[in-house]
């Protein structure tokens, strides 16, 4: 797995520290555990998803959805690197 830049360098987590782990846990079909991991994995992926759907799907403006993914995923990765820090 690649390692996280900012807590190699910084010492500090990013946002996204744990995505991978919890992707993989999500892969082997272990659902509860990848929330646990990384709380963001499914707003993520739903975010990820849509910006697929984007590139893919030219005839349609998917812009308001986009920002509405892009606020919830936020909220997500916030709440749950609050909750894992303090």
């Amino acid at each position: 797995m690649l390692p996280c830049l900012s807590k190699t360098l910084f010492g500090i987590e990013c946002l996204g520290c744990g995505f991978q782990r919890s992707f993989l846990l999500l892969l082997n079909g272990n659902f509860e555990g990848a929330f646990k991991m990384y709380p963001a994995i499914f707003t993520t992926l739903l975010f990820l998803g849509i910006l697929g759907f984007n590139f893919i799907d030219k005839n349609r403006n998917y812009k308001k959805i986009i920002i509405g993914s892009a606020i919830l995923n936020g909220i997500f990765m916030i709440v749950g690197y609050y909750f894992k820090h303090y």
